[in-house]
């Protein structure tokens, strides 16, 4: 693999996110595990809508202030920068919570979408527009993500999807590219895979 660009989510694989979507469902009256963003974007009523985006950027708001930075990651991120990688985010948080989470840490990418830039994940669109974006083949990215979505994503827009997985592993974990269990492990893994 010639790695040329590393794609990353934001929540609960760059940083810490204190996010609760259960809590969110529950002030926005939604069902357990129903989507969040699908569901407020299918809303007929315009007063409904804006009140939900409204509780929904309350708890985003809420959960950036409280973020941390994963271990390891600035390492990885300035290793990349030293090795010429180019780096994104893409994320199906907004891009006022985007840009208070990476303010608040310092950290910089050469692109990020958010959900007002593309059809959130799992569609691929977003990552898509970032490879068109940077001119580069589908085989020479890597997108970094925790949850399903990401991995859907990316395997829908023929990425090498790598699944930050800490703890237990998902149930979805074997349809992942590859697995990161540690930030530690990252450059070995890059390296692995561009052998």
């Amino acid at each position: 693999m010639n790695l040329l660009g590393v794609i990353f989510d934001m929540d609960d694989t760059l940083i810490e996110s204190p996010l609760d979507f259960d809590a969110i469902r529950a002030d926005l009256g939604f069902e357990q595990g129903q989507l969040i963003l699908e569901t407020i974007d299918g809303l007929n009523d315009s007063d409904r809508e804006a009140e939900c985006r409204r509780i929904l950027r309350h708890h985003e708001q809420r959960a950036a202030e409280q973020s941390t930075v994963i271990s390891g990651v600035e390492d990885f991120l300035a290793e990349l920068k030293r090795r010429d990688i180019l780096t994104a985010v893409l994320t199906r948080n907004s891009r006022e919570t985007a840009d208070l989470v990476f303010g608040k840490h310092g950290l910089k990418f050469d692109q990020i979408l958010t959900r007002e830039d593309a059809p959130p994940k799992p569609d691929p669109a977003g990552l898509e527009m970032i490879l068109n974006r940077w001119g580069f083949n589908c085989s020479e990215v890597l997108f970094f993500g925790d949850f399903w979505f990401d991995i859907e994503a990316a395997r829908r827009a023929n990425v090498h999807s790598v699944l930050y997985a800490p703890n237990e592993l998902p149930d979805y974990a074997d349809q992942a590219g590859s697995v990161l269990r540690s930030y530690d492990d990252a450059i070995q893994l890059i390296d692995r895979l561009c052998d």
